[in-house]
């Protein structure tokens, strides 16, 4: 199992990628041999797989330190077919998927600090 954030988000970025092709090869057999069990399956895991991808670009980019614009380039890329490989090769490329230590308070920490300054 991943000890790290850049290794979980590797992880679910592949397998979002193997999902993505499962799903257009159970779509050839849907409409190329009349099969769409296969549609059904591959859906589920897809969207459960896709689901992930999104929740784990949200949780590792405070940690990580992403910009906003990397974040959204992320969330994009889970759309297009095997992109979410593309963009953590480009990320991991330019050091992103490598945590840093700083002072600065992370994304999240300045949420909780507004959210506490607001009660």
């Amino acid at each position: 199992m991943p000890r790290t954030y850049a290794g979980w988000f590797r992880l679910v970025a592949i397998a979002e990628a193997f999902s993505w092709a499962g799903l257009l090869v159970a779509m050839a057999f849907k409409y190329g041999l009349q099969q769409p069990l296969g549609v059904t399956i591959m859906g589920w895991i897809h969207g459960l797989v896709f689901t992930a991808y999104v929740v784990t670009s949200l949780v590792v980019f405070s940690p990580l330190r992403w910009r906003f614009r990397v974040l959204v380039l992320a969330l994009v890329a889970s759309i297009p077919p095997l992109a979410s490989v593309w963009f953590e090769r480009w990320a991991n490329r330019r050091g992103l998927l490598v945590a840093s230590d700083s002072d600065e308070p992370t994304f999240w920490g300045r949420v909780r600090y507004v959210l506490r300054e607001l009660n």
